[in-house]
């Protein structure tokens, strides 16, 4: 598969096949991802996978993880100006509409938030750490790591969906996979094999024109 290839087919999926994925071949991606670029190769990424026995505890154990948390960070700025504001209104309206739920359901639409919380049903995934004392240069080098893997997932006929939603949950992550005290959750990341029945992996996001966001100099 072409990187562009790759590029143009992934997006994120939000409903998956009964299909196990092997430790090696998530192991595999991993070691590839792990050359994506990394300033002053810090490599800041630290990584607990999920998988299997382990995956199916961890929703066991989430069922009964009852203490409140606050966010570890904002997912996203408190007062979302425009363009952004209307990107992220525009995609949230365009996958419920697929999903058949009008806007006055709230309880469906929550049931589908919450969906974030069992990895849609993916059979693997991991979690995505970071030393606390990095800052947003080593940041933006676990988003190349995670785009390096996604990519490197649809090559291998795999897909993915990457949560920031987990921010919610870092506490109880951090108690299941037994984290450092200095390591922060960033996000979560779904594993597995794309269910083409599902409605919900119809959506397909669209991107504003070159001409708005780039200024050849």
């Amino acid at each position: 598969m072409k990187v562009s290839d790759a590029v143009f087919s992934r997006s994120s999926i939000r409903a998956y096949l009964d299909k196990p994925v092997n430790n090696s071949l998530i192991k595999e991606l991993l070691e590839k991802s792990s050359r994506s670029a990394s300033g002053g190769n810090l490599q800041p990424w630290k990584m607990y996978i999920l998988n299997n026995e382990s995956m199916d505890n961890f929703l066991k154990f989430q069922e009964t993880w009852n203490k409140p948390e606050m966010p570890e960070y904002d997912v996203y700025p408190k007062k979302l100006k425009e363009p952004y504001r209307t990107y992220r209104y525009e995609i949230g309206e365009a996958m419920y509409s697929l999903l058949g739920i009008p806007r006055e359901d709230k309880e469906s639409r929550i049931k589908q938030v919450l969906k974030n919380f069992e990895f849609f049903g993916a059979p693997a995934g991991f979690f995505c750490f970071i030393d606390r004392q990095m800052g947003p240069p080593q940041w933006s080098d676990l988003g190349m790591f995670l785009g390096t893997f996604m990519l490197l997932a649809k090559e291998v006929g795999l897909d993915t969906c990457a949560q920031e939603s987990w921010s919610m949950k870092h506490e109880c992550v951090s108690n299941f996979v037994n984290s450092l005290e200095d390591e922060m959750l960033f996000c979560g990341m779904a594993v597995g094999y794309a269910d083409p029945s599902a409605p919900i992996n119809k959506l397909r996001s669209s991107r504003s024109p070159l001409d708005d966001w780039a200024t050849f100099i």
